[in-house]
């Protein structure tokens, strides 16, 4: 049974960006994971140990996180393969990295960069 497991709204202080003053000041980031993975023995089994770690898969974001980048792509991309890496069962990652008010010269809520493999 395939699943597809969300991490939503997952708030971070970091420091990517193209500008030197954002990787020393820092900035907000919001990110999105959606994992799709099988869920079968899970689903059968109520067993913690049978389902991918919503925990773990958090630990692995927050860890990419915190390693400066000049691009968003690069931090979604850090993400994707970490968690692959992690979790050999899964077929699907998105993953949605939003800088929060970022500094382009006028009031703009979020940039966003949605990677998929």
């Amino acid at each position: 049974m395939e699943g597809i497991i969300e991490i939503e709204g997952m708030e971070f202080f970091a420091y990517h960006g193209c500008y030197e003053t954002e990787r020393i000041v820092g900035n907000k980031f919001m990110v999105y994971a959606r994992i799709q993975t099988d869920c079968n023995k899970a689903a059968q089994s109520d067993d913690i140990n049978d389902a991918l770690s919503y925990l773990t898969a958090y630990e692995i974001i927050a860890r990419e996180m915190m390693i400066k980048s000049h691009l968003l792509e690069h931090v979604a991309q850090r993400m994707i393969d970490a968690l692959y890496q992690a979790f050999p069962q899964i077929t699907h990652v998105t993953i949605k990295v939003s800088k929060l008010n970022p500094p382009l010269g006028g009031k703009i809520a979020a940039t966003s960069v949605t990677l998929s493999k």
